[in-house]
């Protein structure tokens, strides 16, 4: 990655100083294309259409439709000229490098200036339009100076899709998008690593399954010298401060989710019915941009607050204490994103309905896709994550100093360093950096951060779960956790790269991208078959334990996540992975097919199975719905199902054919999206969206169950890991009978609280075998 990032800097499609023509009349300047780009970003244009390919899929690639109208006007110039034949000197003149690296001059013919000139009429009348039929704000942008600038930018992302690199045949982009008037069609690179993807596929999966096939039992989800169990009841198990303070977490968490999905379908019905939202016009005061950046927006901050919530909650259980004062930093925590979650809806709504006085601003401007909350917010965010790790240290630190470095304490911390440190990445792409470098770092964000390190925290909390509730040893968990590390990290992390096949980087950053990317689908691959395993696992557990499960919908929910892990993420994010395919589809139903069943399918219904593991032991047992969470397990799982093979997977293939056959540029049009075929299709989306709309609704309120009922705290120390569970041996029953009526510990006057279970004495020798060390004794608070 490092070679990579070097290569992004050194090797990039270049940005000129100053654009002029045949006669050394300015036409644009670098400044006026990182003015565009500014202004771009800012009105929430990404957000609507795209650029190099990433974005939004309501409106136009403005690269792809800025290259069809200046090589349509270059070709009727040329006609008009006398020229034999205007198609062939068309594609000369396009693809010809007229750019000076030394003086940083780029020269445009006569005809490329005048494409200029009309092509910036152009976006003056459709930016200027004064209804609402495009889905965006009435006059969005009417400033001439304005108009220029995002001319400029679109026009020099158009030049580099177009122009071939020095030495070389093919474009800055890899000849992106495909337009036959330029002569853009697949390189020998995309036709070549599209094959070795498949190549490094099979034998990834060959050497996963002789791998598993020689090992099965000495690797994944094992059930070996666990013993019988009892499981501990809501009710018996008391909770600490800090850990009441998450039902507030997860109450926000599942408001902000409600909110998302209701964004979601109103960004759906603007494809399904643009100018009317059942005869409201609904543009003049939720333009599809800010319905599509609140959406965005929400969905990466709602899962990420459940996975925080989650942690502060699984801390006092791993480190056996709570400090002092401990749940004070988690209402602060929680303070500090109820106001990132405000500032980033109020600032992105300013920035895009665009009042003089907010333009520049770090509290209002809007950026990178994804990356989209002004930068005041993004820095705020940042530094919230730091004090999330600064909490969980401190619940866990005197664990820590007991423990081996490669324990499942340090990894929990580990990984959880690596949220805060990967999502500050972020900010090294501001909204004045270089198009193709700032891509760079966003998708660090975007696909390390989210579809990497994330992936590796949960990991580690759910397998920390697991030991928890006694289905596995330590030892299993943690070989668990490096062999995920491992498997993820040696496709996801240079598979990043992806993202950038067509963004203006070096063709190595294809090759990498596209080799690696392939073996993301290896260690989905196994989950899948260890699956089985592990529900296998679970039953057997809960057939030997005297009292019943009492997590069955969120652990159903953790299955859930295991299939769209591998339908979501896996074939439907490999099915466009490949740079053949990427070439002709991306910015297609096919990208927000991929991005809906994985950070739903994934993230989302984990971060669900999380909270409803974590409010099992905060609400009271009577009042605890299990038919509501029956209900939100069944109707999430059948909506998002029915949105993603209903409508956007049959929408994402049409439209993908219609790339090949017709055009990338024709394929992104209005005109497409809305022929009477694929309305049809939209419109079939509304039964899955009311189904999905309706399991939120159960979860909304089993949060609310959380604060409004939630038990009274208890404990402030217990006994590491041996929370949720009593273990049984049977060759000394009656001892164990003893232990799990006796309650032990400084809260042994809880009356069936976290200390009213076997002590550390009480258990068999082999319950710490693998750590080889007692636990460490509660430590008095400092």
């Amino acid at each position: 990655m490092g070679f990579l990032a070097y290569r992004t800097y050194t090797d990039s499609m270049p940005l000129p100083q100053q654009v002029v023509a045949d006669s050394g009349e300015e036409i644009f300047t670098d400044a006026d294309v990182t003015a565009g780009q500014e202004i771009f970003l800012a009105r929430g244009l990404q957000q609507y259409g795209s650029i190099v390919g990433h974005g939004a899929y309501l409106g136009p690639d403005y690269t792809a439709e800025y290259l069809r109208l200046a090589s349509e006007h270059v070709k009727a110039e040329l006609a008009d000229n006398g020229v034999q034949d205007p198609t062939q000197a068309t594609i000369d003149m396009m693809r010809e490098n007229r750019y000076d690296e030394a003086t940083g001059i780029l020269v445009y013919t006569p005809e490329q200036a005048s494409a200029f000139l009309e092509i910036r009429d152009y976006y003056a009348g459709y930016f200027g339009t004064p209804t609402t039929e495009f889905g965006l704000l009435p006059s969005v942008i009417t400033d001439p100076d304005e108009i220029h600038e995002l001319t400029a930018f679109f026009s020099w992302t158009a030049w580099a899709a177009s122009t071939e690199r020095p030495n070389q045949d093919y474009t800055y982009t890899n000849n992106w998008p495909p337009e036959p008037r330029v002569d853009n069609k697949p390189t020998a690179d995309i036709l070549v690593w599209s094959a070795m993807s498949l190549i490094a596929l099979l034998a990834g999966l060959g050497a996963l399954f002789a791998v598993y096939g020689r090992w099965s039992r000495k690797i994944g989800w094992k059930s070996s010298e666990v013993p019988a169990l009892s499981f501990k009841q809501p009710g018996q198990v008391g909770i600490t401060k800090s850990q009441k303070a998450t039902a507030w977490f997860f109450f926000i968490v599942s408001v902000l989710f409600l909110g998302q999905t209701l964004l979601g379908a109103a960004v759906e019905h603007y494809r399904a019915e643009l100018s009317s939202f059942f005869g409201i016009d609904l543009a003049q005061l939720l333009p599809y941009n800010l319905a599509r950046t609140w959406h965005v927006q929400l969905s990466l901050l709602w899962t990420a607050a459940a996975f925080l919530a989650a942690a502060i909650f699984l801390a006092p259980i791993i480190s056996g204490r709570e400090p002092k004062r401990q749940h004070w930093l988690t209402y602060g925590l929680l303070g500090a994103l109820v106001v990132v979650v405000l500032g980033t809806v109020v600032g992105t709504a300013v920035s895009i309905f665009g009042p003089d006085w907010a333009k520049g601003s770090i509290f209002f401007s809007q950026q990178w896709e994804y990356l989209d909350l002004p930068r005041f917010w993004q820095i705020l965010l940042v530094i919230g994550l730091f004090l999330w790790i600064a909490i969980i240290y401190r619940a866990i630190r005197s664990r820590l100093r007991t423990e081996s470095k490669f324990n499942m304490p340090w990894l929990f911390l580990y990984s959880g360093l690596a949220i805060p440190a990967f999502y500050g990445v972020g900010l090294l792409a501001t909204t004045d950096t270089q198009l193709t470098v700032a891509e760079f770092w966003r998708f660090w964000v975007v696909h390390l951060w989210v579809e990497d390190f994330l992936e590796l925290f949960t990991t580690v909390m759910v397998a920390y779960i697991f030991v928890m509730l006694g289905v596995v040893r330590r030892k299993i968990a943690i070989q668990i956790i490096f062999m995920d590390v491992i498997l993820y990290s040696v496709g996801g992390v240079i598979g990043t790269m992806h993202h950038l096949y067509f963004s203006g980087t070096p063709v190595e950053h294809m090759a990498l991208g596209a080799f690696f990317s392939a073996l993301e689908v290896i260690p989905l691959t196994f989950l899948t078959v260890e699956a089985w395993t592990f529900l296998q696992l679970g039953s057997r557990q809960e057939s030997r334990s005297s009292m019943p499960f009492p997590h069955r919908w969120a652990v159903m929910f953790l299955v859930a996540v295991g299939f769209w892990n591998f339908v979501g993420a896996g074939i439907f994010g490999f099915l466009i992975n490949l740079p053949i395919v990427s070439y002709y589809q991306i910015g297609t139903a096919l990208t927000a097919n991929h991005a809906h069943g994985s950070m739903m399918g994934v993230y989302g219904m984990l971060a669900i199975g999380l909270a409803l593991f974590a409010l099992r032991y905060m609400i009271p047992p009577e009042r605890w719905p299990d038919r509501l969470a029956k209900f939100s397990f069944w109707c999430l799982n059948i909506g998002l199902a029915w949105m993603v093979f209903a409508t956007l997977l049959p929408l994402g293939v049409l439209q993908l054919w219609h790339s090949v056959n017709e055009g990338y540029y024709e394929a992104r049009t209005l005109g497409y999206i809305a022929t009477p075929g694929n309305v049809i299709l939209e419109w079939m989306r509304m039964p899955g969206d009311i189904v999905f709309i309706a399991g939120i609704l159960p979860f909304v309120w089993i949060t609310f169950l959380g604060i409004r009922h939630g038990i009274k705290p208890t404990v402030t120390v217990m006994e590491p890991e041996t929370l949720f569970v009593i273990e049984h041996d049977e060759a000394r029953e009656d001892r164990t009978g003893l232990a799990a009526s006796t309650a032990t510990g400084a809260d042994g006057g809880a009356g069936g609280g976290a200390g009213a279970g076997t002590g550390a004495a009480d258990l068999p020798p082999s319950r710490y075998a693998s750590d080889r060390r007692p636990p460490a004794p509660p430590e008095a608070d400092t």
